[in-house]
């Protein structure tokens, strides 16, 4: 009984005063009832694979289209961390368009590859199997998506990396990078660098699509509008 009314309270404080109490009990009773949630575990579950899955579709549309990695400064993959000194110092010789046409060839695979990672990243999804469902529900905004992520990164990288090497290969990423590594490998006592670029591009890839899915989960999580079926509403909705 005092677990009840301290909920009861709680919600009362939340809610406002002009709420009809008898709406409050019943809430309350509901929280007591059903582990705070008056959901099932099964609609739990469904209810955040379903966004995730929506999250994840949302969030490759957005990834693949011309500029979506490029033009978007959260997820825009830059020249190599490790290749900074080389940057900076075709920069300073004049080759800062040949700089910027290669950083916009990295990107351009990324776009080129996101069209592709939407099975790949729904499939994930759907074999996920939710543990702590209740926990997600009430975590942050992008508690659904860190799981996803804790869960799935290795295999989404094993199945995106060969996506993104035919996309390296087919925005001729390495032709950049030659021009760029031959001009500065001529230069006098500089560090010669060769980073993989299939590598460090699918792993800012997929940084940037779960950064996307992140974002459509809030948008479940908050935004009535967004919840765009009876499930969603339903585990989602206030």
């Amino acid at each position: 009984m005092k677990n009840l009314l301290a909920v009861i309270a709680i919600l009362f404080t939340q809610t406002g005063c002009a709420q009809n109490i008898n709406d409050l009990i019943k809430k309350g009773n509901d929280a007591v009832n059903n582990k705070g949630t008056g959901l099932s575990n099964e609609e739990i579950i469904g209810g955040l694979k379903e966004a995730l899955t929506i999250g994840g579709k949302n969030a490759g549309s957005l990834a693949s289209k011309v500029d979506g990695y490029y033009k978007n400064p959260a997820i825009k993959i830059p020249f190599p961390k490790e290749a900074k000194d080389m940057e900076s110092t075709l920069r300073n010789v004049g080759l800062g368009k040949e700089v910027d046409e290669f950083v916009m060839s990295l990107n351009r695979a990324a776009e080129d590859a996101a069209k592709e990672s939407v099975p790949i990243f729904t499939d994930a999804i759907k074999t996920i199997t939710i543990n702590d469902g209740l926990s997600i529900l009430r975590g942050s905004d992008r508690a659904a998506t860190d799981y996803l992520k804790s869960k799935t990164e290795n295999q989404l990288k094993i199945k995106f990396k060969p996506v993104i090497d035919r996309s390296v290969n087919k925005m001729n990423v390495g032709n950049y990078w030659k021009t760029l590594a031959d001009a500065y490998n001529k230069m006098p006592f500089v560090k010669k660098v060769n980073p993989n670029l299939v590598e460090y591009t699918t792993v800012k890839a997929l940084d940037g699509l779960f950064l996307l899915v992140a974002q459509e989960e809030a948008k479940i999580r908050k935004n009535p509008a967004a919840q765009v079926t009876d499930l969603l509403k339903k585990v989602f909705g206030k």
